[in-house]
């Protein structure tokens, strides 16, 4: 209970990769259950932020935002799944996963500005205090919040269980966890009809610190991905699993960047010299089977072959006045 609690204001990671996994993005069922899902929690921001005009409540208005930021950073899969579709060509040779990306930074503007619209209500609100109205409305948007997250977290969770998608399952235990958000409203509502008139806009400041913890998540994320940014344990498993593949005699730089939800890597790998083209190719395919199987979200690997040299010799010395200052 704890933990759920701390999450209003320390909320889960929105990174997208963590939002998909191959057994969602293969099944219809899994895809249908994220879009029905996002449909319902559109549906109660949409409800919050006609309540949210009426009464006038910050608190109520920092909790739509959130709400509706959390739903957003959805938005990135689907075009990724749209576009992804797509295939590469002449011109976008590795394809049109990098629209993801761009999709990402307009969610970063647009998480910053419902931070910023919801900071300065809540601290108007606090340096020229007004009577929340309709506190049984806010009340009732207040719960309608709760209720919409948690039938979204059942669903979700339900269906990432059918169809074994981790990653489906993981989501609707963070929609149950951001529906103690909206829990926070109605403390606020309560308070208020006590007679504390500060009580809407703390609330108000509460929800806005979760914003901004989103939007540093958010904003974190796409710059790495951006800089082609991986979790240095990915290649440790990439070399790991190249050193195990049987002839190869050692490896040399091993690189990965994401392509929208995808890994594309690179990695080179030093074979015997005494192997014929053919079957130092056959390694090569043999390395990059393996990196394909050992590495999560890895969809292909361009393998370099290099062959054991003597002592004192560089098979790449033609390329070293090629290499950076």
């Amino acid at each position: 209970m704890w933990h759920r609690v701390g999450h209003v204001v320390v909320p889960h990671s929105h990174a997208t990769v963590d939002k998909v996994d191959a057994a969602m993005e293969t099944s219809r069922e899994g895809m249908r259950t994220l879009w029905l899902s996002l449909g319902v929690l559109g549906l109660t921001c949409a409800v919050q932020a006609v309540i949210v005009a009426v009464s006038g409540s910050v608190a109520l208005l920092g909790d739509t935002l959130h709400n509706g930021a959390d739903a957003l950073t959805a938005v990135p899969l689907g075009i990724a799944f749209v576009l992804g579709r797509r295939a590469a060509n002449r011109r976008y040779t590795y394809g049109y996963g990098r629209a993801e990306d761009l999709a990402g930074i307009a969610i970063v503007l647009t998480i910053a500005a419902s931070s910023l619209l919801a900071a300065y209500e809540a601290v108007d609100r606090l340096l020229h205090p007004r009577e929340v109205t309709h506190l049984w409305a806010v009340a009732l948007a207040a719960v309608a919040g709760f209720v919409g997250n948690e039938w979204v977290a059942r669903y979700r969770i339900r269906t990432g269980r059918r169809i074994g998608s981790a990653a489906l399952v993981a989501d609707g235990l963070h929609a149950r966890t951001d529906g103690f958000t909206s829990l926070a409203v109605l403390l606020g509502a309560g308070g208020a009809a006590l007679g504390w008139r500060l009580a809407d806009p703390l609330i108000g400041l509460l929800i806005t610190a979760a914003l901004l913890v989103v939007l540093r998540d958010a904003a974190r994320e796409v710059y790495r991905r951006l800089m082609d940014s991986v979790d240095p344990a990915l290649l440790d498993t990439a070399e790991r699993t190249l050193r195990a593949v049987d002839g190869v005699r050692g490896i040399g730089q091993v690189r990965m960047r994401w392509i929208g939800h995808s890994l594309r890597a690179e990695a080179e790998i030093v074979v015997d010299s005494t192997l014929t083209v053919v079957q130092a190719h056959a390694l090569a395919v043999a390395a990059e089977h393996a990196l394909i199987h050992a590495v999560p979200r890895l969809t292909a690997a361009t393998v370099h072959t290099d062959h054991t040299a003597a002592a004192g010799t560089d098979p790449h010395a033609a390329l070293a006045h090629h290499s950076a200052a």
